[in-house]
């Protein structure tokens, strides 16, 4: 076991730091969902509405995309300039997005904004990870966990307050002097002396590697809903995407200084530890989409008490997270992983059993022990693979492990959407004949009929029932990943993390 030499960071605040990164993260968190409910009031002003789903979809897709490259970046030249790189993006989309004359035009500006994004996703991590010792991590961590679980329920409902009673523009324009707070508490209390070599960019694999990783997000997006999984547009972009993903293999063997080194994917505790995040996007995904809607269509919540029970996994996320470094002090990370694996699986376990319509408190225990796994296997896997290597290796590393969560999460909404909407399309194909003529014509109508009208809705025990269906088929399939996380941290990753940063 060896010890990485000092780190070239140096901060006088770590306090004022630390809380200019989780503003920052705050506000990239928060843009990926307070659009959710001004989509009215958007389009009233906008027009097209045809397009608004690329509202979210640009910005998750050049957010998700630009990680692997500024986690590169980061090593390369520090994390400040990088982070503040995409502190700076970020601020002027969310500035253009404030001012946009169209919706091509917010579109446009959102996509601009995701690219900053993704420059905070990659760094942020890293940059805490050069600041606090292996044992201080998991509070950190905690700390940054706990600002995706806050910003899930705050986001829409800023949002819909803005919409309501000010502007739309305003979800936008209040990014700027938070950011701007933000910078200037980076700016003055974040330094690095990063020595000054001669660095050769790998600007093709870079290039190749936006593709790959572009074509299967955008193949994810669009698959479902703008076309069918098995059409020739989606076979055509995932082939696409393989070919990308062949080339750049191809073009980082080859290079200098490669954007994807190769190395990374030959040792095992990476390659493990990527492949059990990408079952953590998955997992987070699923609860994230469809405990409130379970909340309301079926135990008759409002929106409030349903986005409440959502909250008790927001809850005990950055407490697990928090807890987690004395676990993997004590039990080693990949151990301590395991631990949350097996409380995922409790918690999809809980959900699975619910009986129909079920409980509220079983909904919200849940939830809780869901975020306590989320938690413990996130902040274990992330701070393993950061103490493994050096300052200089770092940033490609947990820009890796940032890629695999939203890599999961894009796979998480593709398949939990199609288990659902596989399952309800079925139970209205089987529907009695009496109802046949009563019932939604597809799928989409079932959540909107009991949301609008309620136990008035025509067929509305049988919606109930269907929709109690595709729920169950949903946990089900969250317990089957939940298990193959467990596979995955037991079988493919190595018990003992090799440990080289002990500052």
């Amino acid at each position: 076991m060896t010890t990485e030499a000092a780190s070239p960071t140096k901060v006088q605040h770590r306090g004022r730091v630390l809380a200019a990164l989780v503003a920052t993260m705050a506000l990239a968190a928060m843009d990926t969902t307070i659009v959710a409910t001004t989509v009215p009031q958007v389009v009233a002003d906008l027009g097209g509405f045809s397009l608004f789903s690329w509202v979210f979809s640009s910005y998750l897709l050049t957010q998700t995309v630009t990680i692997p490259i500024y986690g590169k970046l980061a090593d390369i030249y520090g994390r400040k300039p990088v982070l503040l790189a995409g502190a700076a993006i970020f601020l002027v989309g969310s500035a253009l997005c404030a001012v946009s004359p169209n919706m091509v035009a917010l579109i446009v500006f959102r996509g601009i904004q995701g690219i900053g994004a993704g420059g905070a996703q990659a760094t942020i991590s890293t940059v805490a990870s050069d600041l606090y010792s292996i044992a201080e991590r998991g509070r950190v961590q905690g700390w940054l966990s706990s600002v995706w679980g806050i910003s899930a329920i705050v986001g829409p409902t800023l949002g819909g307050t803005f919409a309501e009673y000010a502007s739309w523009r305003w979800i936008f324009l209040v990014n700027v002097p938070i950011g701007a707070v933000a910078v200037f508490l980076l700016v003055r209390y974040l330094h690095e002396e990063v020595p000054r070599t001669e660095h050769r960019v790998d600007y093709l694999g870079a290039t190749v590697v936006l593709l790959a990783s572009g074509a299967v997000f955008f193949g994810l997006l669009q698959g479902g809903t703008a076309w069918g999984w098995t059409s020739p547009a989606s076979l055509s972009v995932f082939g696409a995407a393989a070919l990308f993903a062949v080339l750049a293999v191809f073009v980082e063997r080859r290079a200098a200084e490669p954007i994807m080194p190769s190395w990374m994917w030959k040792r095992r505790v990476l390659a493990g530890s990527c492949l059990a995040t990408v079952g953590l996007g998955l997992l987070v995904i699923g609860p994230t989409t469809f405990l409130p809607t379970y909340g309301q269509t079926l135990l008759g919540l409002g929106p409030v008490p349903a986005g409440l029970v959502l909250a008790s996994m927001s809850v005990t996320w950055p407490l697990a997270s928090a807890f987690s470094a004395r676990l993997y002090m004590w039990l080693g990370f990949r151990d301590a992983a395991l631990v949350g694996a097996l409380l995922c699986v409790s918690g999809a376990a809980t959900l699975f059993v619910l009986p129909d319509p079920g409980s509220v408190w079983l909904l919200v225990l849940a939830a809780a022990i869901l975020g306590g796994g989320f938690g413990l296997l996130s902040a274990a896997l992330l701070v393993g693979v950061q103490a493994g290597v050096g300052w200089s290796e770092r940033g490609v590393v947990t820009g890796a492990i940032q890629f695999a969560r939203f890599l999961g999460q894009g796979l998480g909404a593709a398949v939990f959407g199609a288990v659902s909407n596989a399952t309800l399309s079925a139970r209205l194909g089987d529907a009695p004949p009496e109802l046949a003529g009563e019932l939604p014509s597809d799928v989409n109508g079932v959540s909107e009929e009991l949301g609008s009208h309620g136990a008035a809705a025509p067929g509305a025990g049988y919606l109930r029932h269907i929709l109690y269906d595709g729920m169950h088929n949903v946990f089900l399939t969250l317990l089957i990943i939940a298990i193959g996380v467990v596979v995955v941290l037991v079988v493919l990753t190595p018990r003992r993390f090799p440990v080289r940063d002990q500052d």
